[in-house]
């Protein structure tokens, strides 16, 4: 998720120094919300890793 983050906020870096607003803000918003995405499943993951498995 981490990766495509990246990726879609270079996209958006690019994008605005060749002026291109509207892809950049469709770029910008798309790398948030895999961040967003990516940085929740981190912490869901992190806590399941750590219950003991079952008897």
């Amino acid at each position: 998720m981490f990766g495509w983050a990246i990726t879609f906020l270079i996209v958006a870096l690019v994008a605005g120094l060749l002026g291109f607003s509207g892809i950049a803000g469709v770029a910008t918003n798309i790398a948030w919300i895999l961040f967003v995405v990516g940085l929740i499943m981190a912490v869901v993951f992190f806590l399941m890793g750590r219950r003991r498995p079952p008897l």
